[in-house]
């Protein structure tokens, strides 16, 4: 048996896991879980995951547990990135990746996420309310998508930190997809240097690899019953 398994929820930030599992050539079991109608994780797999809060991405490594992508990120390239493939060794670089890393959940995700929970929450609310909450959110990820717009003009190479994918472009990715899949405060606008690079993220090998390992599909919640071998 591999010594990591990943819990895998379709439709969700694990595919950032498997997408770093693939870059470090590890070898690890997929436990894939579909959502429930109510679009949750089921309560069995919550359980099984050995993670409290039932939120994931879980990874196993031997006897530990470890949850929340971040951390997941930070412990996989702290243990098994030797080479800095993923977080390079030079200082200036590695802050980069670290910089990315961290905006991905802590500024990107927290501005994305207002908005959808606005619509999920406060839908039933007067006529007018639900835009202008909507309206004055959206100011964020527009500032957010901009500032990822601009660095990207200013990378060597395709992806955000030189010319290939790092642990930067892995954990931004998935928040970029998001909010652009869920039109989260973009209000029609396009950042084509942001496509270009959800492009490139999406055609690398690793990326690939995952996708077809673990059948990750953002708008679908209902994927395989079993993860591919």
């Amino acid at each position: 048996m591999p010594p990591i398994t990943l819990y895998f929820l379709q439709a969700s930030r694990c595919i950032r896991t498997a997408w770093l599992l693939e870059e470090l050539g590890l070898d690890y079991e997929v436990k894939f879980s579909d959502r429930t109608s109510a679009s949750k994780a089921p309560e069995d797999f919550k359980l099984a995951s050995g993670n409290p809060l039932g939120k994931f991405p879980t990874i196993k490594d031997g006897d530990l547990v470890v949850y929340e992508s971040g951390a997941i990120s930070d412990y996989l390239c702290d243990k098994y990135d030797k080479d800095g493939k993923l977080v390079p060794k030079d200082p200036k670089q590695k802050i980069k990746v670290l910089q990315w890393s961290h905006a991905a959940e802590a500024t990107f995700a927290l501005h994305g996420l207002a908005i959808l929970y606005a619509r999920w929450n406060i839908k039933d609310a007067p006529e007018g309310v639900l835009e202008a909450a909507e309206k004055g959110m959206s100011v964020n990820v527009q500032n957010d998508m901009s500032w990822l717009e601009s660095e990207l003009s200013l990378s060597p190479g395709q992806f955000l930190v030189g010319d290939h994918p790092t642990a930067a472009d892995i954990m931004m990715h998935f928040s970029a997809t998001f909010i652009i899949a869920r039109e989260l405060g973009t209000n029609g606008k396009q950042w084509p240097n942001i496509e270009k690079w959800l492009k490139a993220c999406e055609d690398s090998e690793g990326y690939k690899r995952a996708v077809r390992r673990t059948g990750h599909n953002l708008t679908d919640s209902h994927g395989p019953k079993t993860a591919a071998k």
